[in-house]
């Protein structure tokens, strides 16, 4: 049983958020949502609401399926941050000049699965 679930412009730079994401890349899905409740980045929450985001979505797909569920079996198999659209903003600055400030967003998606077992098909 395999589920995804992906959010996008998280206004969050994707180097910070792939900091985030890389503590839990491999990881049972319940011991990763744990884990993230105690993360002082801020992204750690929406990480953390996509996890349960995939393990809702792979409930609703063994239920619709006919399956047997059980949350603490998933493990996360794929999870990536890419980079969403840049806003660019104008700061004034001295005599008549401007900066430019970019306001960077991000693209996260993760699937859950559970791992195939070696004497099954």
């Amino acid at each position: 049983m395999e589920a995804k679930a992906q959010t996008r412009y998280v206004r969050v730079t994707a180097q910070k958020a792939r900091r985030v994401v890389n503590l839990v890349r491999g990881q049972n899905a319940t011991e990763a949502i744990a884990s993230l409740k105690f993360q002082p980045q801020a992204v750690a929450t929406d990480v953390r609401k996509l996890i349960e985001s995939a393990v809702a979505n792979a409930r609703v797909k063994a239920d619709a399926a006919g399956e047997r569920f059980d949350e603490s079996e998933l493990v996360i198999a794929a999870i990536t941050v890419d980079e969403g659209p840049t806003m660019k903003r104008i700061q004034p600055r001295a005599q008549g000049r401007a900066n430019r400030i970019l306001k960077r967003t991000s693209h996260i998606s993760v699937t859950v699965a559970t791992p195939v077992k070696e004497g099954a098909k």
